[in-house]
């Protein structure tokens, strides 16, 4: 499910980069890396990897751990992840404002998911959740990175989701993707594509250029609360007492991180 949502989804967003002649210049300079060529095309090659493997490793965790451990644990790890490697790649300080609202989200999720019940943990899937967290963060960093160096967002997505593309069809190709030529899987992988990479990653590329990677990963906690609402009022589903105080957790947290201005994008440095 993951490589053919990639497959599509960054044959798509390469699709989108390659279209203006400003994105295709864009995408030439990235991959020529001006004075240090080798450095820029690792940290493209890295970032494309990072989304590869992060499919390879979330997918898998959520089934070896289970749907509640691992997503907590790999949404949850990826905007603390995504601060370490922030500020280990040069960034400016994060704030007292993100610590509190990053602690009060992931609070949020751990609450909202587990919903009160216990859970059975296997340690082999929670560190493969840690490694999709650190995955995420490797590219959230890469990508903002390369986006405040003033390159279109389009040019970005294509070159890092094409490149994952690549990575991934093999995986596809070796995997029992029958269910994918099907009326069913047609749709399901269609929209994955489309709308939560493609349209989504555009969306968020475009988002980056005005905040910060570890505040746009802290704002993308609201994933799982969306995810219960729509389960709430789509699917007819029935939240605990310990849900809706995870969502109100994560409500409050995030009000309390893009209610006054953001921070903003991360000033040029190194490749991510």
């Amino acid at each position: 499910m993951g490589a053919a949502r990639i497959a599509l989804g960054g044959a798509l967003l390469l699709a989108v980069g390659v279209r203006t002649a400003d994105s295709r210049q864009a995408m030439a300079r990235l991959l020529a890396g001006a004075d240090r060529p080798w450095q820029a095309r690792a940290a493209i090659v890295l970032a494309a990897a990072a989304i590869a493997g992060y499919q390879v490793t979330f997918f898998t965790a959520v089934r070896v751990t289970g749907v509640a451990v691992g997503t907590v644990v790999a949404i949850g790890s990826a905007p603390v992840l995504t601060g370490g490697l922030t500020r280990l790649s040069g960034g400016p300080p994060l704030g007292r404002r993100w610590a509190v609202a990053t602690t009060a989200a992931v609070a949020g999720c751990v609450v909202l998911v587990t919903g009160g019940r216990g859970a059975g943990v296997r340690p082999e899937g929670v560190l493969l959740a840690l490694a999709a967290g650190l995955c995420y963060a490797a590219y959230a960093v890469a990508a903002a990175r390369l986006i405040a160096r003033g390159n279109p967002e389009t040019a970005v997505m294509g070159l890092l989701f094409g490149g994952a593309a690549v990575l991934l069809t093999p995986v596809l190709a070796e995997s029992a993707a029958d269910w994918v030529v099907t009326g069913r899987g047609l749709v399901v992988a269609g929209y994955l594509g489309v709308v939560t990479t493609a349209l989504a990653y555009l969306l968020y590329g475009r988002g980056l250029r005005t905040v910060s990677a570890p505040v746009a990963v802290t704002i993308g906690l609201a994933e799982p609360a969306v995810a219960a609402l729509l389960g709430l009022i789509v699917l007819g589903e029935r939240l605990s007492g310990a849900a809706v105080a995870g969502l109100i957790l994560i409500g409050l947290a995030l009000v309390g991180l893009v209610g006054r201005r953001a921070a903003g994008p991360l000033p040029p440095g190194p490749p991510g």
